[in-house]
């Protein structure tokens, strides 16, 4: 039976890339990354491991569902073909990785066992450097899904990818009408990397962040009373 496994580089220090995640890439006859776009990356160069990536179907697709509905077909197709591969994603593979659930979903109308190994994401590392307790409430949406909120949470909000100008514009905008234009926010970049920055920002310049990238997350307390 054709089989898929698939594992997450974590957040982004190769310290907190799991054990069973290494030993599989290191093992893998067939390893392909979503993205090399990934600090990551740099150690399994580094110990010479052998990927090819999904880099070049970003410049080809004409959205983002189109996109990651391509990957996952194809890696049906591959693995169809191949008998077995391994499929790398940034983070977790469960945490925000919308090529993981079009894999699984994609994958009942097969003949393709797909494998999610559990991962770390950077929502871990958050709890601990913000002093969150999950249980006690959490939202957490990607950025490209902030119109989807029509009030503001009662609970914490986490929300990933800020990844563009443009897109914190989008977000800033759409939260503003659910937050005073004032609110402080907590704005993290390159979190758990050696250049981290976790700063509180007035929900107004969120669009202004000289930093914005894919490694942008934001967290925003709740509203009192």
């Amino acid at each position: 039976m054709a089989k898929i496994t698939v594992l997450g580089l974590g957040p982004g220090h190769e310290g907190l890339i799991t054990r069973e995640s290494w030993r599989l890439m290191e093992a893998a006859e067939h390893l392909i990354l979503r993205t090399k776009i990934h600090p990551t990356v740099a150690a399994l160069d580094e110990a010479g491991i052998k990927y090819t990536t999904y880099d070049g179907y970003y410049e080809e697709a004409t959205d983002f569902e189109t996109l990651y509905r391509s990957i996952a077909e194809d890696l049906l197709q591959k693995a169809a073909d191949l008998g077995e591969l391994v499929y790398v994603v940034p983070g977790s593979p469960l945490v925000a990785e919308r090529t993981v659930v079009l894999l699984r979903d994609l994958s009942k109308a097969t003949a393709v066992e797909v494998d999610i190994r559990p991962g770390m994401s950077f929502v871990e590392v958050m709890y601990t450097r913000l002093g969150i307790d999950p249980v006690e409430g959490l939202t957490i949406l990607d950025a490209l899904d902030i119109e989807t909120l029509k009030e503001a949470p009662a609970q914490s909000l986490i929300i990933t990818q800020v990844y563009s100008q443009p897109i914190a514009s989008d977000a800033k905008l759409m939260l503003m009408e659910l937050y005073p234009d004032e609110y402080e926010i907590t704005y993290i970049h390159n979190l758990a990397m050696t250049d981290e920055s976790i700063r509180q920002i007035p929900l107004y310049e969120l669009d202004r962040q000289p930093d914005l990238d894919h490694l942008t997350s934001l967290y925003i307390r709740p509203l009192k009373g």
